[in-house]
């Protein structure tokens, strides 16, 4: 049994995560942390978290970056793995992230979803067959209206996988408008979709002659990246120090 503390339990992904560990027979949250406790989510929720004293293997992070460096101090001072999943950090906080994972436990990944990090080592392989085959490389992501960052850090994560496994000869090309040439190469178009509800779709194209291969990955609902969270949480209990991410998730599955 992994016990959590779901920092960030009254928000959307809080409130999905509980859902999904009120089901399963193999975690269980102890307690929350919010900045209002105003639910009644059957577990002790704390409005700050140096005065939850409740004993857990893992905490799971969906709240905002302002909290992040309570959460860092807190798990330290406590010895507590810390899955983080709230974006948006600052470079002095993910320097921070780096420092406190010399001394806990420590996952942050650029999308929780285990089908996207699955994706991420397939096209590792496929890149190396059809990249040194001369096939041209696309990425299209389409996501909501809301949406206010572009392209998005999964499409980036997708591209990099591809990137590496082809030594990193590659460059990202965002807007092809203007331009009057033939299409090179080394380059990895990188387009991005907003509009309506789209919870996310990622695309990875390899386009040879006389044949297309797609890779897809379409999300309906956050709840994959509240799964792949509490996969991610059952991972990392009992693990030593250390930066990991959904990539080692996967290995160990």
């Amino acid at each position: 049994m992994t016990k959590i503390i779901m920092h960030g339990c009254n928000g959307h992904m809080g409130q999905v995560i509980t859902g999904i560990v009120r089901d399963d027979a193999d975690s269980e949250i102890v307690a929350g942390i919010d900045i209002v406790d105003n639910r009644d989510n059957g577990y002790l929720v704390f409005t700050d978290i140096d005065a939850c004293d409740v004993e857990a293997d893992v905490i799971i992070d969906f709240a905002a970056a302002v909290a992040v460096d309570k959460l860092l101090a807190y798990s330290e001072k406590r010895g507590i793995p810390v899955v983080l999943c709230t974006t948006g950090l600052s470079e002095a906080q993910i320097a921070k992230v780096k420092e406190t994972s010399a001394k806990v436990a420590i996952l942050k990944s650029a999308n929780m979803s285990l089908g996207i990090n699955t994706l991420i080592k397939l096209l590792k392989d496929a890149a190396k067959v059809f990249g040194n085959a001369g096939y041209d490389i696309e990425v299209v992501e389409q996501h909501h209206r809301l949406k206010k960052d572009a392209p998005s850090g999964t499409a980036l994560a997708l591209a990099d996988a591809v990137n590496e496994a082809l030594d990193n000869r590659y460059e990202y090309v965002y807007d092809r408008s203007g331009r009057s040439e033939m299409r090179p190469d080394n380059e990895i178009g990188i387009s991005a979709v907003r509009g309506g509800t789209i919870v996310g779709v990622h695309d990875v194209i390899f386009a040879g002659t006389d044949e297309v291969i797609t890779f897809n990955h379409t999300a309906y609902s956050k709840a994959v990246f509240a799964k792949g969270a509490v996969e991610a949480a059952k991972f990392l209990k009992g693990k030593p120090a250390g930066m990991y991410d959904m990539a080692d998730v996967i290995e160990a599955q």
